[in-house]
């Protein structure tokens, strides 16, 4: 184990680890450095939210680095201190000699209430918003974590500048941040397993010596490393939407048998509000749907079907520098 992951397990296995993510740089790592960020690249904040999911954190780490800063960083804009959250969708951007206003309605925004900044994308425009200015409903997803309504009314933003990233390769960014998060909760999921199963008895011995258990202990096993492939190739190569539909669509399929055989083995021990099992899962179920999960099936069979060797395609894996 590297020392960015130890750091990073460390840290999220806290009650309440945002205080340290910042300090330590850990919050903006990817994000370039003369931007305001800490340097590094996709695969440094992969490592970051891969533990982030291990440990069912609560925290906006996907929103504020992965997705808004880079944004920001890659318009050419500094990327403010504190959380962050990025949305895209229909909105008019105006300009006057004031600069530049906003408005447009944004739905199931991460974290929308709890942002210094909301980064809007739309327009081919990057705007930097004070979300004191917007109407922001709260929500949540199945996990309880922040997923907020915003509504922007003759907003002035506070920055803004032209930007080549479109909405598509936003979704496809925060895709693939989703699913590195189910990755290291499904690795979660599998631990806790496997020493639940070593512990629990039955019939005077443990029950992980049962042929069943050990059967279901190898496909959840085998489902948490085969997205793990898919989604660490998916990191190596970004730029492939190939490699990052398959990465997300298969996280996402995924997530879900992992959970149900997670909270087999665990029995009604699992589904507790003081299990952690419980926080892990409801995340599984929540992120497997959040930035699209059959979509990406969708795009993989419209890729496959429109290329002139399918089987190649499918067979290749991620092309490096795409």
């Amino acid at each position: 184990m590297g020392l960015l992951e130890e750091t990073a397990d460390e840290i999220l296995s806290r009650p309440d680890p945002w205080p340290a993510l910042e300090e330590a740089g850990l919050a903006l790592a990817g994000v370039p450095e003369e931007a305001g960020g800490s340097g590094g690249d996709l695969a440094d904040a992969a490592v970051v939210l891969r533990a982030a999911g291990y440990h069912a954190a609560s925290v906006p780490l996907a929103e504020t680095g992965a997705l808004a800063g880079r944004l920001l960083a890659g318009a050419g804009l500094p990327v403010p201190p504190g959380v962050l959250t990025a949305m895209s969708g229909e909105a008019e951007a105006v300009e006057d000699a004031g600069g530049w206003t906003l408005n447009g309605t944004f739905r199931r925004v991460p974290w929308a209430r709890s942002a210094r900044f909301l980064v809007v994308l739309g327009n081919g425009l990057v705007s930097l918003v004070d979300p004191a200015r917007a109407q922001i409903t709260e929500g949540a997803n199945v996990a309880g974590e922040p997923r907020d309504d915003v509504v922007l009314s003759g907003v002035r933003v506070e920055a803004a500048a032209p930007c080549a990233v479109d909405a598509a390769e936003l979704r496809r960014r925060g895709a693939l941040a989703r699913a590195v998060q189910l990755t290291g909760a499904m690795r979660r999921a599998l631990d806790l397993s496997v020493r639940y199963a070593g512990e629990r008895e039955q019939f005077g011995r443990p029950i992980g010596r049962f042929q069943a258990v050990q059967q279901m202990l190898a496909e959840l096993a085998g489902e948490a490393t085969v997205a793990d492939v898919a989604v660490r190739a998916a990191v190596g190569t970004p730029g492939d939407p190939v490699a990052v539909a398959a990465a997300k669509a298969n996280a996402s399929r995924a997530a879900g048998t992992v959970a149900a055989i997670a909270h087999q083995v665990h029995g009604a021990l699992g589904v507790t509000e003081e299990h952690v099992l419980r926080r892990v899962t409801l995340r599984l179920w929540s992120w497997r749907d959040e930035y699209g999960e059959t979509a990406w099936a969708d795009e993989l069979g419209a890729a496959a079907a429109a290329a002139s060797d399918p089987w190649a395609l499918i067979a290749a894996g991620p092309q490096q520098g795409a």
